[in-house]
């Protein structure tokens, strides 16, 4: 199931390779982000879990959640405050369940399938809708 959110991720990169359209010449946030930012938020959130949960269950992933939110980071953003929101939202994600979880538990198990589900969803939604 992994494998099909980074089959998903790849293509979903590979469409919205345009300018940053969050940040100004300067590199600055502007007021207004890309219109599926709030769902590509959510998605690194899932990452930073799923970078976290994964391992910690003993599942070995090529390559890292971390690996696929760099690629995230590459193709969406440029240099600035809408990086760094990526990134934080990745963090996010990763120190809620890394402080939660020491051991792999059902519960854990059951939030990675809901994470790589939901992660899913939102690759397909964003894809479907903002894809030319």
């Amino acid at each position: 199931m992994s494998q099909a959110l980074v089959s998903t991720a790849h293509a979903q990169s590979s469409v919205t390779a345009q300018t940053d359209p969050a940040e100004d010449a300067t590199g600055a946030a502007t007021a207004t982000g890309a219109p599926y930012d709030k769902d590509l938020q959510r998605l690194a959130e899932i990452l930073g879990a799923l970078h976290a949960l994964r391992p910690l269950c003993g599942e070995t992933d090529d390559p890292s959640w971390r690996d696929r939110m760099i690629a995230l980071l590459d193709v969406e953003t440029d240099q600035g405050n809408r990086r760094r929101l990526f990134i934080e939202r990745f963090n996010q994600g990763f120190r809620g369940f890394s402080s939660t979880y020491r051991t792999c538990t059902p519960a854990a198990r059951l939030s990675m399938k809901q994470y790589v589900s939901e992660g899913s969803a939102l690759i397909r939604d964003v894809t479907t809708r903002f894809s030319r």
